[in-house]
């Protein structure tokens, strides 16, 4: 007879489809159990990473209030590191030609929120694309991503102090807290670079400075040079 059989065949593929399709669902279903087994025995893991990751980018982003010291024609540290270059260089954007250098260096474990070196308005404001290389390196602040900050103080009157925020290998992002026309207090938080970094400081021939090679400083509070 005609067609004798195409019955059963259909009856077949049908059962090989839906054992085709309990196959797949039985394989989805023992992945998820595997997985499920690894996630419990991974979470442990997971949670007590991000606990150390929170607690350390707590740690990192941490933003002390700076004990100002008073008295007259001071220059403070916008910086918390240490002093590893003291020169002299040339800054033609805002301090016209030669001046004096103190370049901080800033570990992962320092504070990364920088503070006015002076009382005053920012006259000059920069930003600069470049390179990330390592922050270590002192000729990173011709290469790297930078922001240069220009303050016209007023005390003493008028004198100009350039600050110049340098990202690093890690550090890829600077953010201001101040724009360009601002007046801001001695101490006063400007900015925050993300992770390891540089500030150098420009100084007129003017300024005495106070601070020496390797000396630890802090932003906002150690004396950087005076004004005599």
């Amino acid at each position: 007879m005609k067609h004798a059989g195409k019955a059963r065949k259909a009856a077949f593929k049908l059962i090989l489809i839906a054992l085709i399709v309990l196959a797949v669902i039985l394989t989805i279903g023992v992945v998820a159990l595997l997985a499920a087994g690894a996630l419990v025995i991974a979470a442990p893991i997971l949670i007590a990473a991000w606990f150390l990751f929170a607690i350390f980018t707590l740690y990192f982003f941490r933003d002390p209030t700076p004990d100002v010291p008073s008295g007259a024609k001071l220059v403070l540290s916008p910086a918390h590191g240490k002093v590893d270059v003291i020169d002299s260089t040339t800054e033609a954007s805002f301090m016209g030609g030669e001046c004096q250098r103190i370049s901080i260096f800033l570990s992962v474990i320092d504070v990364h929120v920088q503070n006015a070196p002076v009382g005053g308005k920012i006259a000059f404001f920069k930003y600069t694309t470049g390179e990330f290389m390592n922050a270590m390196r002192v000729e990173c602040a011709t290469h790297n991503e930078n922001v240069l900050l220009g303050f016209e103080a007023s005390d003493p009157p008028g004198k100009k102090i350039g600050i110049r925020l340098i990202a690093g290998v890690i550090a890829r992002r600077i953010v201001p807290f101040v724009e360009l026309g601002d007046v801001v207090a001695r101490g006063e938080r400007i900015s925050l670079i993300q992770f390891g970094s540089r500030a150098d400081v420009y100084l007129p021939a003017g300024a005495k400075i106070k601070v020496k090679l390797n000396d630890r400083v802090v932003g906002g509070e150690t004396v950087l040079a005076v004004f005599e």
